[in-house]
């Protein structure tokens, strides 16, 4: 009888989740795990965790939300880019892509995805990223590119540019209407680091009072500045 020759197995893309809430890994890694090509080799919820992972596991993806425990998501971006250059990253967040988007692709990430979309959008834009394209929404393109139209105007650079990503991260959650104590347990941090944030964020915004600060983040997000 002769015999039959199995063909090679195509290896699957390895992708590594970085979120901190249990149930949003555990939900993404299962969707991903659904697709024949992709499996999940890790998901961990900080930036140590993921820098560990990425160099003892060698992922082709890494998936990454915007807040974490210990530590900021795009700090994380950042990190990756700088050790591990060939490694892609995507965002997939449930903060607004209008807001955060730009700084993930400034910080090196190669798409954006809010966790309120459907859910086969998150699959798009990891193949999407895998082809070493990148993924925003048609909105945000469309934002991105009236942006550059209007660079050659000489457009006065918004105040906002000058806080870090911790301290924009901070701004924006004030400008929901969340208090310090809210923000502080939302980042996993003290709400002492908070109160010294904020600080920052009023001196380099030449704000004097938090309620002002409130409001001002409240207008800007809602301005889609």
């Amino acid at each position: 009888m002769p015999q039959t020759r199995k063909l090679p197995q195509k290896s699957k893309t390895n992708v590594l989740i970085v979120d901190d809430h249990p149930i949003a890994r555990q939900g993404l890694a299962q969707l991903i795990n659904q697709e024949p090509d992709l499996h999940v080799c890790a998901a961990v919820e900080n930036a140590v965790q993921a820098l560990e992972a990425i160099k003892s596991l060698k992922p082709d993806l890494a998936i990454v939300d915007i807040t974490l425990k210990e530590g900021s998501g795009l700090e994380l971006i950042k990190d990756i880019k700088a050790q591990f250059a060939s490694l892609p990253t995507l965002v997939f967040s449930m903060h607004d892509e209008s807001l955060f988007a730009e700084r993930a692709l400034e910080a090196g990430a190669l798409g954006y995805v809010m966790k309120e979309e459907p859910t086969e959008t998150i699959i798009v834009a990891i193949r999407r990223v895998l082809d070493g394209d990148i993924y925003l929404s048609e909105q945000m393109i469309d934002r991105l590119l009236k942006k550059v139209g209007n660079a050659h105007g000489q457009a006065v650079q918004s105040p906002i540019q000058v806080l870090t990503d911790r301290q924009f991260e901070i701004f924006n959650l004030y400008g929901q209407g969340k208090g310090t104590r809210e923000i502080a347990e939302l980042l996993h941090v003290s709400q002492k680091t908070v109160e010294s944030h904020r600080a920052n964020i009023m001196k380099k915004l030449n704000i004097q009072r938090a309620p002002e600060l409130a409001r001002y983040a409240c207008q800007w997000g809602n301005s889609g500045a």
